[in-house]
């Protein structure tokens, strides 16, 4: 998987998990506070489609995963 299919992963995961804490009929509910975090990753997800720069496809990049296709069939 490349750099932007796991960005989009993770990211689901995180509104996911953060939706199931903040939501009030949720059985995990927390705080509805936690749905800041989805607040979050929804703001850094926009500015990423204006800047394409994302703090997480650094850390994914420093990882090794692949930025494209290409790189992964070398």
């Amino acid at each position: 998987m490349t750099i932007e299919r796991w960005i989009r992963v993770i990211a689901g995961t995180f509104i996911m998990i953060s939706l199931l804490l903040g939501v009030e009929g949720s059985p995990l509910f927390v705080s509805p506070w936690a749905l800041a975090f989805t607040a979050f990753v929804g703001a850094n997800l926009f500015q990423f489609g204006f800047t394409n720069v994302c703090p997480l496809a650094i850390v994914l990049k420093k990882l090794g995963v692949p930025a494209s296709r290409a790189a992964c069939n070398s």
